[in-house]
């Protein structure tokens, strides 16, 4: 399994995948809002999503782990 972290702290605007979904490298799972920015996280391997963390307006750490796959 691998997990899908933050690289940055701010706040969770959009959850783009589900739990099931199939992604493959370069596909965006997130937005985060940090410093007034919107930064995408991307899959940065393929693989399903098996469990998805943090939902749309939490705060989140540097490097908190937003989703797993699998």
């Amino acid at each position: 399994m691998k997990n899908v972290a933050s690289s940055v702290s701010g706040r969770v605007l959009v959850v783009t995948t589900a739990v099931g979904g199939e992604v493959k490298p370069g596909d965006e799972l997130f937005k985060i809002e940090s410093m007034k920015m919107e930064i995408p996280v991307e899959a940065e391997e393929a693989g399903r999503i098996i469990q998805v963390l943090v939902r749309e307006g939490d705060e989140i750490q540097e490097g908190q782990t937003l989703a797993i796959l699998g």
